[in-house]
């Protein structure tokens, strides 16, 4: 089943919990690269044009490519993130952060741990 518009949106807007300028930040970290070179790379170029072409998050502004592309961040990153939530009990936070999960989500623009000052926290 298909989710809603609305849902799909406030799903996304929530997953991605990081800017377009943090995600293009971490592209250019060779840790970025540490979980594949592949489809999640490329969805975050998709994630940063979503971001930088709607950035009040206006609901009527996102266009059927838009919400197609955030039906996927937001499928994926709800995988990655139980498996995440799985691996908190086995890990450190220092090992959590060079785990291909983490750096994966931090390509599909979630990152899973913050700073005292609330930017992205990366290695």
């Amino acid at each position: 089943m298909v989710k809603s518009r609305d849902d799909t949106i406030a799903e996304f807007n929530e997953n991605v919990n990081m800017s377009a300028e943090e995600i293009q930040a971490w592209l250019e970290d060779p840790m970025s690269k540490k979980a594949g070179t592949g489809v999640g790379l490329e969805s975050a170029a998709k994630i940063i044009e979503i971001l930088k072409k709607n950035p009040t998050k206006d609901p009527d502004e996102y266009d059927d490519e838009d919400l197609d592309h955030m039906r996927k961040v937001v499928g994926y990153t709800k995988r990655h993130l139980a498996q995440e939530s799985h691996l908190k009990e086995t890990k450190t936070e220092a090992e959590l952060e060079k785990t291909k999960s983490t750096i994966s989500l931090k390509n599909w623009g979630h990152a899973s741990t913050f700073q005292e000052t609330d930017t992205v926290s990366w290695c």
